[in-house]
């Protein structure tokens, strides 16, 4: 194929209103063909430069394998499905599409149309169709044709006719063959085209690739308009802006050092040709002097960035004076080069020095570390149980606090722990002195002194506690008898007290009865020398009253002669008007009892005084409102008797008639709305 020039042209990305079967293969063939776009220009690409240690950032990009798989599994991918569902005796497109769902319901890929951007698939019911997430966007495909379309046999007449005809060509083309016959047998148009893209993947695969990338610049179809939005959405799903990404990072030309090498080693002296392919391309692109961005070594090759190449190869097949500057500096950078290398392994043999310093004390602890873990191993248990007999000692210790509180049997008790303090030494020499005691021997001295400790420890503390016992019994009787002393000597106190409190008690009420006595009488005596000044007070003031009742009653008879004569003379009728009435002593009272009333109601509103008497619960005041009333009432009947005119009123008459019928009713309740009781 070193003769063959390949061109490629690829229909593109396909998505309509009404989406088919056609439409499915060609989007699926374009699925492809981004991935071998991916696999060849990024991650073949990254691959290289993992591989020769470049260190090149790592760029993501869309992978659509899941996509494909969806399509093309051979068990349960959409081709697979579609040709089992056409061998079926009565294939339908609705349980087709029912079985895609099916096995594809939980994949990001596959969903339902009612999930589409666009109204009309959005109308499809779930077994009319299936939706597929494409690295180009999202293809709602109608499945009622899948079927018919798919199928790619000949009616068998048809080629029964086609083998029998004139044209030789034409029967050798459907010549008979041994393949067999029926359902099995079935021939589809989507495995035909999976076959058929298969292979020219792999042609591509086997083949160096070139691509070109073609895009849309605007919807309507119009030269000179460029749609930027839609172009770069384009550009986004083909994966050309990872590719820019990755060329910004990448190095586009790379030439192995021995093709380097071998390209211009004729131009360079003796010396230089000696050296290796690659320290001869180090020397000769760090002498360029070229900025250490531009190019990076790798394993087996080195890299230049976009147009460096060219200009190394453009320097180094420059001029013979250009080109022995070039030599002097490739000498004097691997003279520098050496030098470094020279302090380097001088500083690695130092270094290397010191770690061999370092991994012996190292062995020196391991040495120490792993004797210490073999004497711990074998004499770890008689350690162990010594370190546990050792601390019983604070216990017998304290045993010998306890028993030195004794007052009885200290003696036997001290003994008693002497003798527990000579088997525990006994234990420890035992176990220092056997080298092979086991260690369940150990532990079981060390369970027998740690149980005969706490026998003895409760022993002592109940011996300690029946004594506190004792003590405390007899602290308590002495103190009980010395409580009854003491409260049989407080009592004789209490009762001599109690004496002489009644002797004091009855002096004092002797002495007090005698002042009241004293006081009452003072008090009679001033009682009834005011009893007798204010009756002769009272005599006065009814004497005075007496006199002005007279004098009253002279000046309303002289008034009464004086308009009598004057009524006599002009003709006129004289109005009699009521005789003066003395008040009785209950009313003078009253009065009285009023005028030194807290209440002062005479200025009061009607409406105030109807308030007060429906609201108010102070008993004094409804009675002043009740007195208020009965005086505003008698007031005003005065006014009317005296103010209303006289036809037919009898001469005696004191007040209307219908006044003196309305007096004569006797209801409590006249001038109150709720009961009043008089307290």
């Amino acid at each position: 194929s070193s003769s063959l020039i390949g061109v490629l042209d690829i229909y593109g990305f396909e998505i309509f209103d009404n989406n088919s079967f056609e439409q499915f293969c060609i989007n699926y063939c374009n699925e492809k063909l981004q991935q071998f776009f991916n696999q060849t220009i990024l991650k073949n690409e990254q691959e290289l430069y993992r591989r020769e240690g470049l260190n090149i950032p790592e760029i993501k990009f869309a992978d659509n394998q899941d996509c494909i798989d969806v399509i093309e599994t051979k068990n349960n991918g959409i081709f697979t499905l579609l040709d089992e569902e056409s061998k079926l005796p009565k294939p339908s497109s609705v349980h087709f599409t029912s079985e895609v769902h099916k096995h594809w319901s939980n994949h990001y890929r596959l969903g339902l149309p009612r999930s589409s951007k666009l109204k009309a698939h959005r109308s499809l019911r779930d077994d009319e169709g299936f939706l597929i997430r494409h690295f180009a966007g999202a293809v709602c495909y109608q499945t009622k044709q899948f079927i018919e379309k798919n199928n790619d046999a000949l009616h068998a007449s048809l080629e029964g006719i086609i083998q029998e005809s004139s044209n030789k060509l034409i029967q050798t083309l459907f010549a008979e063959s041994n393949t067999q016959k029926g359902k099995l047998a079935f021939i589809s148009v989507g495995s035909k085209f999976k076959t058929q893209l298969a292979e020219l993947m792999e042609k591509l695969q086997s083949n160096g690739t070139n691509f070109i990338r073609c895009i849309k610049p605007n919807n309507k179809m119009i030269d000179h308009q460029f749609d930027g939005a839609l172009s770069l959405m384009q550009l986004k799903c083909s994966g050309m802006t990872t590719v820019l990404e990755l060329m910004e990072h990448g190095f586009p030309s790379r030439a192995p050092f021995a093709e380097l090498y071998g390209m211009y080693k004729d131009y360079l002296p003796k010396e230089l040709k000696q050296l290796e392919p690659r320290t001869f391309c180090e020397a000769m692109l760090h002498s360029l002097k070229l900025q250490e961005k531009d190019y990076k070594f790798g394993i087996t090759r080195v890299f230049f960035r976009p147009g460096k190449f060219s200009e190394f190869d453009r320097i180094m097949k420059s001029d013979p004076e250009n080109l022995k500057a070039i030599v002097a500096n490739v000498k004097k950078w691997l003279v520098k080069s050496r030098w470094l290398k020279s302090q380097f392994c001088a500083l690695v043999v130092i270094k290397l020095k010191n770690k061999i310093l370092y991994r012996r004390k190292a062995l020196i602890v391991m040495q120490k570390t792993l004797r210490g873990y073999l004497a711990r191993k074998r004499h770890g248990p008689r350690i162990k149980g010594i370190r546990k007999i050792r601390g019983l000692e604070s216990k017998v210790k304290q045993l010998d606090s306890i028993a030195s509180q004794l007052k009885k049997d200290k003696e036997s008790s001290i003994k008693e722990i002497n003798q527990l303090r000579f088997e525990i030494e006994s234990a420890i020499s035992r176990i220092k002195r056997d080298g092979t005691i086991a260690a369940s021997t150990i532990n079981g001295l060390q369970n027998q002194l740690l149980e005969k400790v706490n026998n003895q420890m409760n022993l002592l503390q109940k011996k300690v506690q029946d004594q506190k016992n004792a003590e405390e019994q007899e602290r308590l009787r002495k103190i009980r008898e010395e409580m009854e002393a003491e409260k049989r000597k407080k009592e004789e106190e209490e009762r001599k007290l109690r004496e002489e409190e009644e002797i004091r008690k009855q002096k004092a009420e002797i002495e007090a009865r005698r002042k009241r006595e004293e006081e009452e009488r003072k008090k009679q005596e001033e009682l009834d020398r005011k009893a007798a000044l204010e009756l002769q007070a009272q005599q006065e003031k009814e004497l005075q009253e007496e006199r002005h009742y007279q004098e009253q009653l002279e000046q309303e008879r002289q008034d009464r002669e004086l308009a009598l004569r004057l009524a006599q003379e002009s003709n006129g009728q004289l109005e009699e008007s009521p005789p003066l009435i003395r008040k009785s002593e209950a009313v003078k009272n009253q009065q009285a009892a009023l005028s030194k009333s807290k209440y002062d109601l005479s200025k009061w509103k009607y409406s105030e005084l109807r308030d007060t008497i429906n609201t108010s619960c102070d008993i004094e005041l409804l009675e002043a409102c009740r007195h208020e009333f009965h005086r505003r009432l008698k007031v005003y009947h005065a006014w009317k008797a005296k103010n209303r005119k006289r036809t037919t009123m009898e001469e005696n008459e004191r007040a209307p008639r219908s006044v003196m019928d309305a007096a004569t009713k006797t209801n409590s309740q006249r001038y109150f709305r709720i009961p009043f009781v008089r307290p």
